[in-house]
């Protein structure tokens, strides 16, 4: 069973020159096939998103713009982790409960996740989350 201990950020490489900063993402740095890319913006800084653990799904999130913290629980421990920049990569391995919030002004949360969507695969109660891991 996966812990909190198996989250971590990846630095995602960059080239930076007097034109900008180019960040690159390759096979080497997602550790699993991308199946679906989604990205949340527009979110109210009183809001957060998540709420819900993943039974198959492996994430990488992204800040690509501004900040926000994401808390991540596997059901014993918890830990906040602010992501502010856009060449860090936040990977959430399955069974791990996650939500989102204390969203900046413009911010951009980026997702990358193993599979396609499958409402099955959620587990959205935190009670449900919770006996699945012990």
């Amino acid at each position: 069973m996966n812990t909190i201990n198996d989250v971590s950020i990846t630095e995602i490489p960059k080239v930076h020159d007097e034109r900008g900063v180019l960040a690159v993402i390759e096979k080497d740095i997602i550790p699993f096939n991308i199946k679906r890319v989604y990205y949340l913006y527009d979110v109210p800084s009183d809001s957060f998103r998540g709420g819900h653990a993943h039974k198959d799904q492996q994430s990488v999130v992204i800040a690509l713009s501004g900040s926000f913290d994401v808390i991540v629980d596997d059901g014993k421990s918890k830990k906040r982790i602010m992501l502010n920049k856009p060449n860090q990569a936040l990977y959430i391995p399955t069974n791990i409960w996650r939500e989102i919030d204390n969203f900046s002004s413009g911010a951009v949360c980026l997702v990358l996740a193993s599979t396609t969507y499958d409402e099955n695969e959620y587990i959205r109660d935190y009670k449900d989350f919770i006996l699945s891991v012990r």
